[in-house]
């Protein structure tokens, strides 16, 4: 029945017409024209509409829109959307109905790029993944097309964990969220992390809700600094600090582990929000000082290699993990403390003696001194009293001067042991830091390790002659070479020096003496115990004076008188007492000649 209405024939169907050659109907030409056009899209350039994919290859696509032809859009315009295939629904932008070839001219970029803003707002207030295009690298993080326009995509925003190489991300296609837009700058932000989060955050919840002390969870390693490690436990991030990476000194993470590196790890620790979380590496393994030889003690030689350096020491690991000190005043037999930079650096390869071993706290104290000879033993046959050496000066205090004979054997030269004659105020007037001076050993005290010194006793003690040169009395040239409050340091000649006091420094014409002025002095003090010579000037002239007045005073009193009396009238007593002066002094003359 519907197969005879299908075929029926047309009723009013021109069948004379059909026969002598003309196939028009009662409607013209222009009527059937009209009706084609009537049954296509009217379109106009400049125009978005939608439109169908019906072929696909590598470098285009055709899209149909009912018009009378279809339209060629590069497929780069659609590399945003790996996914495109026949059939898929398109916007495009009518640029030209008709090129010179009668092309229709499409463009899908521009039809994204007309309704971009207004897409892009309501992907953001719907919180919409929307897919986009990473173009390029730029400062910061990659430039993405979406709906036709550049957004930034910012480096953090990329994944949860960060990225070591953002080449990988160039040409590919990904989901996004827009999460900031600035129209007055046309500027759009997007993020594929924000994308995991969400995943992520219910996974950790999960995990922490699970984390105990002690639990011992895989991990991998997310980022290296240079104080630890930090640790992907499964979108919970852990970090290992640096010391409990090994039981050994560690002097930079990446000795111990490598990017991307999955490893088993031990919870030791977590705030009560459990946000951060404390995770150890060496707990896993034993420990290095459990394994330590028991037959090891104290006095035993051990070699090992510096790793770390104070100013205070340096500790030695003798076996990985296991370190002892080596104290400053350990590494030589010389009192004078340096800084242990001044005998081993880092990565030297030493041998040391065990001074101490703590097993239960895991201390061990080393000593380098112990392998060489306490110069101390035999002090007393190396160095007795009175023997002579060469010694250098280590130090000065306002009382004396330290100095090394050898290393590890000291003495002090009192001040007053340095020059016989010489006033010395400091040590620094007579020697200076670093040179040799020869001394001799007066005294040991071997107990508290010191010697006394002296430097003046190599020469023979020069008072024993000054008491004969001089005496009270004596004058003799001088320079006065200093002034002071209470008189004047002279220097005189075999370099000894003499005080004067002001009243001795007058000169005859009434001025007082100054530094630098020679003048002759004399001795009024001599003092062979204490060392001291006091003398004057001014004594000079005043006992000359005296010996003047008193030349004077003799002279007056033997001169004869001016009326002389006659020889008869002297009293017989006095030409007695003359007479007998005379005889006196002839018979004391004649007993000395006997002599």
């Amino acid at each position: 029945m519907t197969e005879e209405v299908k075929n029926s024939p047309i009723a009013d169907f021109d069948w004379d017409a059909y026969e002598n050659g003309e196939t028009k109907t009662e409607k013209s030409r222009e009527e059937l024209t009209r009706t084609y056009d009537e049954s296509l899209n009217t379109v106009k350039d400049k125009e978005v509409i939608e439109g169908t994919i019906i072929a696909l290859n590598k470098r285009e696509a055709v899209v149909n829109i009912g018009y009378k032809s279809d339209g060629i859009i590069p497929m780069n315009e659609f590399r945003y959307n790996p996914d495109i295939k026949v059939g898929d629904v398109v916007e495009v932008f009518i640029e030209n109905q008709e090129d010179k070839k009668g092309q229709l001219i499409l463009s899908h970029r521009k039809a994204r790029a007309s309704r971009s803003w207004e897409r892009v707002n309501q992907a953001m207030e719907n919180d919409e993944i929307i897919k986009g295009f990473i173009k390029c690298r730029t400062k910061g993080g990659m430039i993405v097309d979406v709906f036709g326009i550049e957004a930034f995509l910012p480096g953090s925003q990329i994944d949860v964990k960060p990225i070591r190489d953002y080449d990988i991300f160039v040409g590919k296609t990904m989901e996004f969220k827009v999460v900031k837009i600035n129209p007055e700058f046309k500027n759009v932000v997007v993020s594929h992390k924000a994308l995991i989060e969400a995943e992520l955050e219910q996974q950790k919840k999960e995990i922490i809700a699970k984390l105990e002390k002690g639990q011992v969870l895989e991990g991998t390693v997310k980022n290296i600094t240079t104080y630890g490690v930090f640790i992907d436990l499964g979108g919970v991030d852990g970090l290992i600090h640096i010391t409990d990476l090994s039981w050994g000194r560690v002097n930079h993470p990446e000795e111990v582990v490598q990017l991307d590196q999955k490893l088993n790890v031990v919870i030791l620790d977590f705030d009560d929000e459990k946000k951060r979380i404390a995770l150890g590496l060496k707990q896993l393994m034993p420990h290095p000082w459990d394994a330590l030889a028991d037959t090891l003690k104290v006095g035993d030689k051990v070699k090992g290699k510096v790793v770390v350096m104070t100013d205070y020491g340096a500790f030695v690991e003798v076996a990985p993990g296991v370190e002892g000190l080596v104290h400053v005043s350990e590494m030589t037999w010389s009192q004078h403390l340096r800084s242990a930079q001044d005998f081993m650096k880092v990565g030297d390869e030493i041998e040391a003696v065990i001074l101490t071993l703590d097993r239960e706290d895991r201390k061990m104290s080393l000593g380098l001194k112990q392998l060489k000879k306490d110069p101390w033993e035999d002090i007393e046959v190396r160095y007795p009293v009175g023997s002579k050496h060469t010694a250098k000066v280590r130090n000065f205090t306002n009382f004396g001067v330290f100095v090394e004979i050898e290393e590890g054997v000291d003495g002090l030269i009192h001040i007053s042991d340095l020059s016989w004659t010489k006033k010395v105020k400091h040590p620094s007037e007579f020697t200076k830091l670093g040179a040799d001076i020869e001394v001799m050993v007066l005294e040991i005290d071997k107990e508290n390790r010191r010697l006394s010194l002296g430097h003046k006793q190599l020469e023979e003690n020069p008072w024993d002659v000054f008491d004969t040169i001089f005496t009270v009395g004596s004058v003799h040239p001088g320079t006065i070479i200093e002034m002071l409050d209470k008189g004047a340091v002279v220097a005189l000649p075999y370099g000894v020096e003499g005080f004067a006091t002001p009243k001795h420094l007058v000169k005859e014409d009434g001025s007082q003496a100054k530094v630098d002025e020679k003048l002759d002095f004399k001795v009024i003090e001599f003092n062979k115990d204490s060392k001291r010579i006091i003398l004057s000037h001014s004594r000079i002239f005043e006992d000359a004076n005296k010996a003047d007045r008193g030349e004077a005073r003799k002279a007056k009193r033997q001169a004869p008188r001016r009326e002389e009396a006659p020889a008869a009238a002297l009293p017989a007593v006095e030409k007695t007492t003359l007479g007998d002066l005379g005889a006196l002094q002839a018979l004391k003359e004649k007993l000395a000649n006997e002599e």
